[in-house]
């Protein structure tokens, strides 16, 4: 649950829950954008991990792959400066979304065509064990997907964090991560330098959100960028989670789901497809946290 404060009362603060995290916004986004999707991640058993339970429902995500466990929900509670960007204090030691069980593999439809992957799941224990048992099955026949998302107040070591990207990069077909996350991992390295790096040690197609800059898109022999979508920002919670179902979907939308779709790219395409995950995000950014956008939206 984002936790936002939604001012002082007389004995505190009052505060406002939403729900939300990376994976569970990436879902809830390719079901707004009409894509059929399936939740991989534990929920609790108490009243928050029902009511993302029936979050999930209410959109028509799957939850067989989804096991309720006796345990907390993950807190974080959201602050917004005052360009509407978010910090995070994360309140997660021992709950449900880190505790997802090797068992909860055996509930994967082996005929899934693509895999979402990041945020701090991907860094904690036993959850990252559990997930890369999952990429190491799925990735020569399923689209790989991942953003690193990073979030320091959860696993400080960014170490730990290089690793996780230097595990995935051979595994991953659509790499997707911000301005903002590369200047933590390799601060003063050229962008472009490290897209070149990823696309030689195999990843097909790598993307760089740069928030109100727009975006970027590396393939073999292809680079381009697109210009950001004029928005009036509310916050950005969510919007590189938008950005991401966004371009899933896309690359859906144009029977490109798959390790072939990505390793065949022009310009034009390139960019159609970046223009899509852009005005996407652009709509997250104008509502209050990680209200993600319908299909219908976009048209």
């Amino acid at each position: 649950m984002d936790v936002f404060a939604a001012g002082d009362t007389a004995t505190g603060m009052a505060m406002d829950a939403r729900i939300g995290g990376s994976p569970f916004n990436v879902a809830l986004g390719l079901a707004r954008l009409g894509q059929p999707v399936a939740f991989f991640g534990a929920l609790s058993s108490g009243f928050l991990g029902q009511r993302l339970l029936r979050a999930l429902q209410a959109e028509g995500i799957a939850t067989d792959c989804a096991p309720v466990l006796d345990a907390p929900t993950t807190l974080s509670l959201v602050g917004l400066d005052t360009r509407g960007v978010p910090s995070y204090a994360f309140y997660g030691a021992g709950c449900a979304d880190r505790l997802m069980p090797l068992s909860a593999l055996d509930c994967v439809p082996a005929a899934a065509r693509a895999f979402q992957f990041g945020s701090y799941a991907m860094v904690v224990e036993p959850v990252a064990a559990t997930q890369r048992a999952l990429v190491e099955r799925a990735h020569r026949h399923s689209l790989i997907a991942y953003d690193p998302n990073i979030r320091l107040n959860v696993e400080p070591d960014l170490q730990v964090w290089r690793q996780a990207l230097a595990w995935m990069v051979p595994r991953t077909h659509l790499l997707k991560v911000s301005d903002e996350d590369l200047g933590l991992l390799f601060p003063g390295v050229e962008i472009a330098a490290l897209a070149q790096a990823w696309l030689e040690q195999g990843v097909p197609l790598v993307v760089v959100t740069r928030g109100g800059d727009g975006a970027e898109a590396w393939a073999p022999g292809v680079h381009v960028r697109a210009a950001p979508q004029p928005v009036v920002v509310v916050d950005t919670v969510g919007a590189g989670d938008t950005f991401q179902a966004a371009l899933l979907t896309w690359l859906a939308e144009e029977g490109r789901l798959s390790p072939a779709g990505v390793r065949d790219w022009n310009a034009q395409a390139l960019r159609a497809a970046l223009d899509f995950a852009v005005r996407a995000a652009a709509i997250t950014c104008g509502r209050r946290g990680a209200d993600l956008p319908r299909r219908a939206e976009l048209s």
